[in-house]
């Protein structure tokens, strides 16, 4: 999934690459691609700047954060990124972050690794508590039910531990 721009001579490039989804097995992730990605981009390159600016578009799979059941995630993510060569001031060691560092990426060896560009993506178009639906009921914290396929009988009264003293002196009144 290398992106080789050592050909590219202060010109644009169009790029249209479809991956399928077993591309991105990432192991524990609890994201799944469900869809084949579409990527389309036009690289820019002047000097060693280069610039991608196009679209990835997918569907991915993930859990809700309150019943944890499956659902997908469409992505239609629009890309305007920066990338400059990795020097080996920038390479090595910590140094701080400016505000002009932040849109920017760096490739080696005049090729830039489309892989990590789309799962970069990815993770930046995931909301950040993944909700299968707005009114999603979650689980039953007492026996575990998904609220939103079944009703139970358990008791969702929670009483605050720490306010049972006051509670008691209100009783004896």
């Amino acid at each position: 999934m290398l992106l080789d721009i050592s050909h590219i001579r202060g010109g644009v490039e169009h790029i249209e690459r479809r991956f399928e989804p077993s591309t991105f097995t990432a192991g524990d992730d609890a994201v799944r691609v469900a869809e084949p990605i579409n990527l389309v981009v036009d690289a820019r390159k002047d000097g060693t700047k280069v610039r991608l600016t196009g679209k990835v578009e997918t569907s991915l799979e993930c859990e809700c954060s309150r019943c944890l059941e499956t659902f997908r995630v469409p992505v239609d993510v629009t890309l305007d990124l920066l990338f400059l060569p990795a020097t080996e001031t920038a390479a090595e060691g910590e140094r701080g972050i400016e505000e002009d560092d932040l849109g920017v990426s760096y490739y080696r060896d005049d090729a830039i690794d489309l892989g990590d560009v789309v799962r970069e993506q990815f993770y930046l178009a995931l909301p950040m508590k993944p909700l299968c639906r707005e009114a999603c009921k979650g689980l039953c914290p007492t026996c575990g039910i998904n609220r939103n396929r079944e009703t139970c009988t358990c008791e969702s009264v929670w009483v605050d531990p720490r306010l049972e003293a006051l509670k008691a002196l209100k009783t004896r009144k």
